[in-house]
């Protein structure tokens, strides 16, 4: 019977949402490098300013979140795209241990997959080195200071989004603002360490341009900084405020986080109505 499928089974929709979120992160920002940083791109002649360039390759990858997180499968999934998002919430109890493999593996799988979707798009100009696709590397400054912006922003990003989604007035705007932060940490803070927040999203890039520059930082530093903020979350809201593991929360999808049944439907997998008191 259905209810007896693993839970892997069960919940195959949400990992696979996961993956293709990723996927297309990553396409997107091969796709926009290449538009505002590759030579032959007209851009260079509207944009001539590296700064200003920075502000636009920000401002897409924000809108790039945003697609993803109140897109259908972000709704589906709740759009972490990061495996140390997803530890975060494990951390706080918003994540079942026997999902977070599921949600690691299809991370990485759809980062890897995005990055060689836009292979084939977009081919060789993929590979110049002003592209590079779209790997993260340290920047001039060094690795320490890469490892201390990727602990500062990965730090900052996941305070702000768990304060948002367990603010009820506010709550709706959680993926907003986050796209907000991401587009100024790109436009900002990447020159220091590539602006990754993300080992899965820097994997998928460094496969294919066999750059390992530093890459121990991006497996240590994002995990880190977001435990870090969840330690101080807890502190000032304490294990009861209302939170939940998805960045848009909607009736309209089933939650598995949180138990939340499609509105006016049951799950095909629980009989048993679903909890009302956990948003």
């Amino acid at each position: 019977m259905k209810q007896n499928r693993p839970r892997w089974i069960q919940h195959l929709p949400e990992y696979a949402a996961e993956a293709f979120g990723l996927g297309l992160f990553m396409v997107s920002a091969c796709g926009f490098a290449i538009l505002f940083f590759h030579p032959a791109s007209p851009a260079l002649q509207w944009i001539p300013g590296v700064l200003g360039r920075n502000l636009a390759m920000g401002a897409a990858m924000a809108v790039t979140l945003l697609v993803n997180v109140y897109g259908p499968w972000g709704q589906r999934s709740g759009a972490h795209l990061n495996p140390a998002v997803t530890l975060t919430f494990y951390r706080l109890g918003k994540v079942a241990g026997g999902d977070l493999p599921g949600y690691v593996v299809a991370q990485f799988l759809g980062g890897l997959a995005g990055t060689g979707i836009a292979v084939l798009i977009f081919g060789s100009r993929l590979a110049d080195p002003s592209v590079n696709y779209v790997a993260t590397v340290p920047g001039p400054d060094g690795v320490v200071v890469a490892f201390l912006a990727e602990l500062a922003i990965t730090f900052g990003l996941m305070l702000v989004i768990l304060h948002v989604a367990s603010t009820a007035a506010l709550s709706r705007y959680t993926g907003m603002i986050a796209a907000v932060l991401v587009g100024l940490y790109i436009a900002f803070e990447a020159p220091y360490s590539g602006m990754s927040m993300n080992p899965a999203r820097t994997v998928g890039s460094a496969v294919y341009a066999h750059v390992w520059t530093g890459l121990w930082l991006y497996f240590v530093a994002p995990p880190l900084g977001m435990l870090a903020a969840a330690e101080v979350y807890l502190r000032l809201r304490g294990t009861t405020a209302r939170l939940c593991a998805k960045l848009y929360h909607t009736d309209r999808v089933r939650c598995i986080f949180c138990g939340q049944q499609p509105a006016g439907q049951l799950l095909a997998n629980d009989r048993e109505p679903a909890p009302s008191s956990r948003h």
